[in-house]
């Protein structure tokens, strides 16, 4: 059933190639919609918050270790040359009025998928042109992997 679900939610938009991440990243964050939020979590079974969601999507399908802090992911990530956001970039947002204090996962045709203590309090896919993102986004990076590890690993 969660299948279908997930594969419904993809039919609305492509996953771009491409070789780092690879797809799986993005198709297994998607797969964990629906898992609850917990802050300071970092497993789908007993809760995800937005960096302990990045994490744990990173480290299962790619084998890369991140930071724990929304802020050092973005530290330890590489920027994007100009306009190349692909699936499986970071996005990140100020959502706590300091500067990257929420990151996602980059699907595509400007949707991304985090783990929100909104009204719905856990994972879910959102799109960057609503209003609310929109006016608190901060840019994006990419998780560069060398021999299955973080290019940044703390």
């Amino acid at each position: 059933m969660k299948t279908v679900a997930v594969l419904a939610l993809l039919a609305g938009f492509a996953l771009p190639a491409r070789a780092e991440p690879p797809d799986d990243v993005s198709i297994y964050a998607v797969s964990l919609v629906g898992s609850p939020y917990r802050l300071g979590g970092s497993t789908p079974e007993t809760g995800l918050d937005c960096s302990g969601f990045v994490g744990h999507v990173f480290h299962t399908m790619a084998g890369v270790q991140l930071p724990r802090d929304s802020r050092a992911i973005f530290e330890a990530t590489a920027p994007l040359p100009g306009d190349a956001l692909q699936a499986g970039d970071l996005v990140f947002f100020n959502t706590l009025n300091r500067a990257y204090s929420h990151v996602g996962i980059y699907l595509g045709e400007n949707r991304f998928v985090h783990a929100s203590s909104s009204r719905t309090g856990g994972v879910m896919v959102s799109n960057l042109d609503d209003r609310y993102w929109r006016e608190r986004y901060e840019g994006a990076r990419r998780v560069v992997r060398s021999d299955a590890t973080a290019a940044a690993t703390p």
